[in-house]
C-alpha cells in the first residue's frame, strides 16, 4: 500500500497543479492541451489509487467517490475526442456507472441521517447526497446524450463541467479533507476554501459563457485535450484572449 499510497499523493499533487494551469491558460493553446492531458492522466492515478486504499479501509464512500472522480475525468476527455453523435455501448456504460454511483451515494446519505453522529464513514450525510445527486445529474446527462446526441454549447459544457468538478474533487479533498498535512501558520480554513472551491466558481463562469454564445475557442475547435474538430464549429476566443 505504500506504492499505492505514493501513487495517490503524486498524482494528487499533479493533477491540481496541472488543473489549474489548464483552468486559467489560453483556451485551444499548448499549455491547455498539454496541461489537460496531464490533467487526465494524474487524475486517473489519484482516483483509481483512492478507490484502491478506500475499499481496503473499507470507506465507502471515498470508493465510491473515486469511481464519479473516474466516471467524470474519462466521460469529459471522450467527450472532446470524438464526435459524440450516434450510439456507443461506451456511453451506456459510463451511464450506468453514474447511475449506480448516485444510488449507492444517496443510500449512504439516508444511512448517515439513521446514525448516531449523522455521519457515514466520517462523512457528514450532506456529502453523500450532494455527489450522489451529481452522480444522477451526470447520469441523466448521458441519457439526453444517448437520445439526442450533442454538439455545439452542450457539448463544450459537458467537458467544461466535468472536469472542473474532477478539479474540485481534488482541490476540495486536498485542501480541506487533508488540512493537517498543510503548515499550521497556513491552515485557515476560510483561506483554504478559495483554492478548494475556485473551480465551482471557474465553472459557474464558463458555463455562463457557453450559455452566452461565448465558447472557448479550443473547445469548439480542436484545441481541446486531445479533441477532434465538430464539423461546422468556429473557434470562439476564449479567457485569455
Amino acid at each position: 500500500m505504500r506504492t499505492t499510497l505514493l501513487v495517490h499523493v503524486v498524482g494528487g499533487t499533479i493533477g491540481i497543479v496541472s488543473g489549474f494551469v489548464a483552468l486559467y491558460a489560453l483556451k485551444g493553446g499548448r499549455l491547455h492541451q498539454g496541461s489537460g492531458m496531464v490533467f487526465v492522466w494524474s487524475m486517473l492515478a489519484l482516483a483509481g489509487t483512492g478507490a484502491v486504499m478506500a475499499a481496503v479501509k473499507a470507506e465507502r464512500l471515498n470508493l465510491v467517490m473515486g469511481v464519479l472522480t473516474l466516471y467524470l475525468v474519462t466521460t469529459a476527455l471522450l467527450t472532446v475526442r470524438r464526435r459524440v453523435q450516434g450510439f456507443h455501448w461506451g456511453d451506456v456504460g459510463a451511464m450506468l456507472v453514474a447511475l449506480a454511483v448516485g444510488v449507492y451515494e444517496v443510500g449512504l446519505g439516508f444511512q448517515a441521517l439513521n446514525s448516531p453522529g449523522g455521519t457515514i464513514d466520517g462523512v457528514p450525510a450532506a456529502a453523500a447526497f450532494s455527489f450522489g445527486a451529481v452522480a444522477l445529474l451526470a447520469a441523466l446527462g448521458d441519457a439526453r446524450m444517448l437520445a439526442h446526441g450533442i454538439r455545439g454549447a452542450r457539448r463544450i459544457a459537458r467537458h467544461l463541467w466535468r472536469m472542473c468538478f474532477s478539479l474540485f474533487i481534488a482541490s476540495g479533498s486536498f485542501f480541506l479533507g487533508q488540512a493537517d498535512v498543510i503548515p499550521e501558520p497556513v491552515r485557515i480554513l476560510p483561506l483554504l476554501a478559495i483554492p478548494a472551491f475556485l473551480p465551482l466558481l471557474v465553472m459557474v463562469y464558463w458555463l455562463w459563457r457557453v450559455r452566452r454564445g461565448r465558447a472557448p475557442r479550443g473547445l469548439a475547435g480542436a484545441g481541446a485535450p486531445g479533441a477532434r474538430p465538430e464539423a461546422g464549429a468556429r473557434p470562439v476566443v476564449g479567457l485569455a484572449g
